[in-house]
């Protein structure tokens, strides 16, 4: 059959310009063809890498030079909490790392990583339409996919014996054919902003104001993914080149409500402003015009995700919730695994066993993520106790289930996705199990007013996770704090006082319950 090209790719950001770079890596003669409606790309909202997004752009993607060089390299996460708005700065509950990161991650500009990621792919002999709006497409599976997209030239119409999605939340393949499914069971919404004059959390300034602060830590906290942590809310602070600050907030409809305010921006500003660790950190601080998001309804998954002739990559796929930064990891492994299979296929391969285990188990592994990590977690997320012990447990199981095995064989790991078989539904089990539990707890504590009570006067910095045996050690201190949390709970049942609380508020579920003041 005569086609005009090998590969289609819908969309030339990461999982786009990514899927195109490897397959040609792999099979150099595809004939590839990206088409990207944006003339320039825009700034997103997810702008940090994790420990597994990094190894496959540095390892396999080859980016180590160009992401040092253009970016700012990420230590960790960190996460404050506190009881009221007036508190003070230094006795606000602190959560993060104490030394540099052992493993590479990184602050990114996704408009500028997108941009040189598609530099690459065009570089590696890519087509590329720019701008280019999709029109229509057909799919015909071993008989070749029509697509048409409309040019300054005109509109130009291709057959190719591919057609990948990567258009991100577009899901033009899965909207057409009715397999996008928003995520009802975790409303949340995200707002953000860019900002200048935004304060150094290791100035001298704070040095001299705060110096236990300053001297309990031996790394960055400026360039750490800093978190303001409420109920039914968190809030990001990214450090970018250049020196822009990248800030946001995600919140689940059923419990928080944003302030009211005259625009957008102001809203997010006056939230930053009420949590005392935001007050000093943008006290001064003002919102870059014009840059100003926001995301309604943010997580969504497609139901199939390929047959034989189509695949879809990266958000094209499926989303779930920023925190912990998990999209590039799904750009990561559907990237890569699609540009395998596609090279294959080309290569006179018969793929359709790989395309079963994609459309089999790409769903296991989205809901499987979602139940351990974000089903109702914004519940517990402004406990500092509770909270702890959920960073200490799913940054470790992340670690010893994906982190150490990536970084051993990335080939082989990026082709096998989280959760699969027997060993991995086990896993996702006890992981929901706990996470069901934290849930459970935080209802208590906002039935008997408890919630949050620990919001002040310490601070817990880690050694930091590696990917080796010493991460069972913080595993077993978020166990700890579990069970501590486990016996509180005890206590309050048996309390005879809690019991009359509890009675009076039984019609508080967790939609329901009344929050702590943050």
């Amino acid at each position: 059959m005569k086609f005009d090209h090998d590969v289609v790719i819908i969309g030339g950001a990461f999982s786009g310009a990514a899927t195109a770079l490897m397959l040609k890596r792999m099979h150099p003669a595809a004939r590839v063809l990206i088409i990207e409606k944006a003339a320039e790309f825009d700034r997103k909202v997810g702008e940090s890498t994790t420990e597994l997004s990094s190894c496959y752009m540095t390892r396999l993607l080859g980016l180590t030079n160009y992401l040092g060089h253009h970016h700012l390299a990420k230590q960790g996460l960190r996460m404050w909490f506190a009881t009221r708005a007036d508190q003070p700065f230094d006795d606000c509950v602190e959560l993060g790392a104490r030394y540099q990161a052992r493993l590479p991650t990184f602050q990114v500009d996704r408009s500028t990583l997108d941009s040189h990621l598609l530099d690459l792919a065009v570089a590696a002999g890519c087509d590329l339409r720019r701008p280019a709006k999709v029109t229509r497409f057909e799919l015909n599976g071993r008989e070749g996919q029509s697509i048409s997209v409309g040019t300054e030239g005109g509109e130009e119409t291709f057959r190719a014996r591919w057609l990948v999605d990567a258009s991100g939340r577009a899901s033009v393949i899965a909207r057409k054919l009715g397999h996008f499914k928003p995520n009802t069971e975790h409303p949340i919404n995200a707002v953000w902003a860019r900002f200048t004059d935004v304060k150094d959390w290791d100035s001298y300034e704070w040095r001299e104001k705060f110096r236990d602060y300053a001297n309990a830590c031996r790394t960055s906290r400026n360039w750490a993914t800093n978190h303001l942590m409420g109920h039914g809310w968190w809030c990001w602070i990214i450090p970018l080149h250049g020196g822009d600050v990248s800030a946001g907030i995600v919140y689940d409809s059923r419990i928080f409500k944003l302030p009211d305010g005259p625009n957008l921006g102001e809203r997010l500003r006056a939230h930053l402003l009420s949590h005392p660790v935001g007050a000093e950190i943008f006290g001064a601080a003002q919102i870059i015009e014009g840059d100003v998001h926001a995301y309604s309804a943010l997580p969504y998954s497609s139901g199939k995700v390929c047959d034989d002739g189509w695949a879809t990559v990266g958000d094209a796929a499926g989303f779930i919730d920023p925190l912990y930064s998990p999209g590039l990891d799904f750009c990561s492994y559907t990237s890569y695994y699609v540009a395998d299979l596609l090279a294959r296929s080309l290569a006179g391969e018969e793929v359709a066993e790989s395309l079963t285990y994609y459309n089999e188990q790409y769903p296991i592994t989205y809901r499987l993520w979602f139940e351990t990590l974000y089903k109702d977690k914004y519940y517990y997320m402004g406990d500092a106790e509770l909270m702890s012990a959920a960073l200490l447990l799913d940054v470790g199981m992340y670690f010893i289930g994906l982190v150490i095995p990536v970084y051993r064989d990335p080939e082989k790991e990026f082709l096998r996705f989280p959760f699969e078989g027997a060993a991995g539904r086990v896993v996702g089990g006890l992981m929901k199990f706990y996470n069901r539990r934290l849930v459970a707890l935080a209802q208590r504590r906002l039935a008997t007013g408890c919630y949050g009570k620990r919001n002040a006067g310490w601070r817990e910095l880690y050694d930091g996770f590696v990917p080796d045996g010493r991460v069972w050690k913080l595993i077993r201190k978020g166990l700890f704090r579990w069970w501590r949390a486990e016996l509180t709970n005890l206590r309050l049942i048996l309390t005879p006082g809690a019991k009359r609380h509890v009675a009076a508020s039984s019609d508080a579920t967790p939609e329901t319950a009344v929050a702590a003041p943050l």
